[in-house]
């Protein structure tokens, strides 16, 4: 009982934790696109409105799901993968330290894949 209970915590705590974080970061992204202001990097060559409706999905949308835990598993690929892209093709010629930041954002959220959203969720329930 006191495992699962421990267990639990620190699922809660890696999903909503780095999720809080991440919207720290798409906060600004989804202002810029309410605004209309569509001025964004095209890393992966889709075009600077695509490229910051997707970095939205993944920054602000689906950390807000996970927070939540909301098909959590299913919502922590778009911002696993918007960290792939981050740090090896946005930062990919940049030395390691710059990139840290989204690489442990990457680790974290493939963990939630991997480990799911844990009891205190809307998945849990």
């Amino acid at each position: 009982m006191q495992n699962s209970l421990v267990k639990n915590l620190g699922l809660a705590l890696l999903r909503i934790l780095p999720s809080v974080m991440m919207l720290t970061h798409g906060i600004s992204k989804f202002q810029q696109l309410i605004a209309g202001n569509f001025e964004f990097g095209d890393p992966i060559g889709i075009g600077q409105a695509p490229s910051l409706f997707l970095a939205v999905i993944g920054e602000f949308i689906c950390p807000i799901l996970i927070i939540i835990g909301f098909r959590t598993r299913w919502v922590a690929v778009p911002p696993a993968i918007t960290m792939l892209v981050a740090a090896f093709i946005v930062l990919g010629s940049e030395p390691f330290g710059t990139k840290e930041k989204a690489l442990l954002y990457l680790v974290m959220f493939v963990s939630i894949i991997l480990l799911g959203p844990g009891k205190y969720s809307v998945d849990g329930k």
